[in-house]
């Protein structure tokens, strides 16, 4: 590739926007970017700000180098900078002024450095396209087949793109294998300077939402509502519901008959995570008391966030659960820092036996 054909990529254009499913504007726009490129490295260097403007209909192209005006007899970096003197006529100190400069052909080098900038922003703008057709998708479950499974993430084909699931969006003891099929949620498009990546979740408190209203249709009419739901992915979840309607049980909706709603969902996420369903009260002691099922509590005293819960002897591990999850979860999602404190039972006085109470009757009696 001595040199870089003009005119074979004006007409390319059209062909490239078609196969790669891109505006014909991004795909111009990208071989200008590689004639700039291609430019800087024969005639400048890095520092340059150059443009390119192709003419598809003549295959000609011109090149604009911008610098900025500065006061004469400056130190000035020519890459970037030109004195007021050399600037043309009607320029003033801070202008930015561009000098043009007819494109006719290029090195070796320099049609190499052109192809690479075609092959890297095409590659680019095609990932970008497809990723934002799927932003309407965000916040919604779809099904991939597992392309790859890495140390720290797994990638999931998605038929038109592929997503990534970092480890902390997987569940806790959940093993993928490549060409299995699995539910994922498309949590967001996360943009860098590699481009931009689709982050998959299985292991966020939403996935767990999600699932639910694919199997609560009551959600869609708000006939019940999810308040809040706070999530360990693998472990367990809690899920604080309620209802608009009187007379509607919002934890029997999401139960379901013999249990078949709630079920599915743990059929997803695996049966070892377990799933607490609790009413939601906007009376915070009592939200608390239901946050800490099963638990029974004696007593919940609220001192702004803080909040102090009394529970038996019995009950105290239950409250607290296995490494803390229970009371953990509890505070996650009532957003009070629960303290479970042990309140010890009062000694009961022994009742005297009716024989004690009749002895005792006589004597004073006898003694009177």
């Amino acid at each position: 590739m001595e040199n870089l054909d003009l005119k074979q990529m004006s007409t390319m254009v059209d062909i490239i926007a078609e196969e790669k499913g891109l505006p014909k504007d991004t795909v111009l726009n990208v071989i200008e970017q590689a004639i700039a490129a291609a430019w800087r490295k024969d005639n400048g260097d890095r520092e340059m700000n150059v443009r390119a403007v192709l003419n598809t209909k003549t295959g000609e192209a011109d090149v604009f180098v911008a610098r900025e005006v500065i006061e004469d007899d400056l130190a000035y970096n020519p890459s970037t900078e030109i004195p007021l003197k050399e600037a043309k006529k009607g320029s003033k100190i801070g202008d930015i002024v561009e000098e043009k400069h007819k494109v006719t052909s290029f090195g070796r080098v320099a049609a190499g450095t052109a192809k690479q900038v075609v092959i890297q922003r095409l590659r680019e703008a095609e990932n970008d396209a497809v990723l934002t057709a799927f932003e309407d998708k965000i916040g919604t479950i779809v099904t991939g087949t597992v392309a790859r499974v890495e140390p720290k993430l797994v990638r999931v084909d998605l038929g038109r793109a592929t997503g990534i699931m970092p480890r902390s969006e997987q569940i806790d003891g959940e093993y993928y294998t490549v060409g299995n099929r699995i539910k994922v949620l498309i949590k967001k498009i996360e943009r860098g300077e590699r481009g931009a990546q689709l982050i998959l979740s299985r292991g966020s408190a939403e996935f767990v939402e999600c699932l639910f209203r694919q199997e609560v249709p009551e959600l869609e009419n708000h006939t019940v509502e999810i308040k809040g739901i706070a999530r360990e992915a693998g472990r367990r979840t809690k899920i604080a519901v309620m209802s608009t309607v009187p007379g509607i049980d919002p934890v029997g909706t999401f139960v379901g008959g013999r249990g078949i709603r709630v079920g599915a969902v743990m059929n997803e996420i695996g049966e070892k995570e377990k799933i607490d369903i609790i009413n939601w009260s906007d009376n915070a002691s009592e939200y608390i008391r239901e946050a800490l099922s099963p638990a029974e509590v004696i007593k919940v005293e609220i001192d702004d966030k803080k909040a102090k819960v009394h529970v038996s002897e019995d009950q105290q591990s239950i409250a607290i659960g296995k490494q803390g999850q229970n009371v953990r979860l509890a505070s996650k999602l009532t957003g009070y820092e629960i303290d479970i404190v042990l309140q010890k039972s009062t000694p009961k006085k022994k009742k005297q036996n009716v024989e004690d109470s009749l002895l005792s009757a006589i004597e004073e009696a006898s003694e009177e």
